[in-house]
């Protein structure tokens, strides 16, 4: 019999960097996500299978049962990681896998791997799920990070997310701004490491506080904008903000200085993807730059 889990992926509209200090973020679940399955065999040991959306398998791996020793795997950086995933497990749930034959399981992505919708969150959602664990306390041990994306994983809409001393606080909200038909994501075709980012971040000398104060502000009036001009000027505003403390230049300015909408970036800078406001020939722009995975808001979120 299989048991079979599924996370959510991830979004942060507003927040980003800011998030890790307090700031009230708008996260939201995508369409995409993944499914942790599990089967019971013979073989005494753990077998791991990951596959990304084109079905491709992009890591196997086999392990002890007793302490998770590797015993053959296509990748050391990634094993190291599991390893390391389990084990915390196991100390949050010592008889994690003590009382079995055999164990084999299959992650499945339902977005490709290299967009960063969340393949670390939605696996560390779906083993605390199959473990019985606390998904907020085995991602702080593990990759860290705000836990936006945990929420979003957990959750089947937009929500504010907020750190307030290091505790999560989820709000849901079930507003949807009315001009979502003018609303785009755009990969830019490359993956970001989050944890450099936040190091990089951390390491910066600036007002957090006011930071803090700024972004939250910029969080409430996004959610609750009614008009597309005034959602493009907050967009733009959020995007000023942080680029004067990640002294970083705003991608609109670095790569689409000829594009007629706001562009925003989500995630880790200068990677992911952005959020751009514009029409039908919206999607026609940016693949003539190269940039062929435009997605519509609606197709996006779930």
């Amino acid at each position: 019999m299989t048991k079979e889990f599924y996370s959510n992926g991830k979004l942060l509209l507003s927040g980003e960097y800011a998030i890790l200090d307090g700031a009230e973020g708008w996260a939201i679940p995508t369409k995409y996500g993944q499914y942790l399955k599990v089967n019971e065999t013979n073989t005494r040991t753990l077998s791991w299978r990951s596959i990304d959306a084109d079905g491709t398998v992009w890591f196997t791996g086999s392990y002890t049962l007793k302490d998770f020793k590797e015993i053959a795997s296509t990748n050391e950086e990634i094993s190291k990681n599991l390893i390391h995933i389990l084990n915390e497990i196991r100390k949050l749930e010592p008889n994690f896998l003590t009382n079995t034959e055999g164990c084999k399981v299959q992650t499945e992505l339902t977005f490709p791997r290299v967009w960063g919708l969340g393949t670390s969150s939605t696996l560390i959602a779906n083993l605390s799920s199959w473990a019985k664990v606390d998904p907020y306390t085995l991602l702080s041990k593990t990759f860290g990070g705000s836990a936006y994306d945990i929420a979003c994983a957990q959750n089947d809409g937009p929500i504010i997310f907020q750190l307030k001393d290091k505790v999560p606080i989820i709000t849901n909200i079930d507003t949807t701004p009315p001009f979502t038909k003018a609303l785009f994501f755009i990969y830019l075709n490359q993956k970001k490491n989050s944890r450099e980012a936040i190091a990089a971040y951390r390491s910066l000398k600036s007002d957090k506080a006011k930071l803090t104060q700024d972004i939250s502000e910029l969080t409430r009036k996004m959610i609750s904008s009614q008009n597309l001009r005034d959602f493009e000027e907050l967009l733009n505003a959020h995007e000023r903000r942080l680029s004067r403390v990640l002294q970083t230049t705003p991608i609109k300015e670095k790569l689409f200085k000829d594009y007629q909408g706001s562009i925003k970036s989500l995630g880790a800078w200068g990677g992911d993807f952005i959020l751009a406001t514009g029409n039908e020939e919206t999607p026609e722009y940016f693949k003539s730059k190269g940039y062929s995975v435009v997605l519509p808001f609606s197709k996006m979120i779930l």
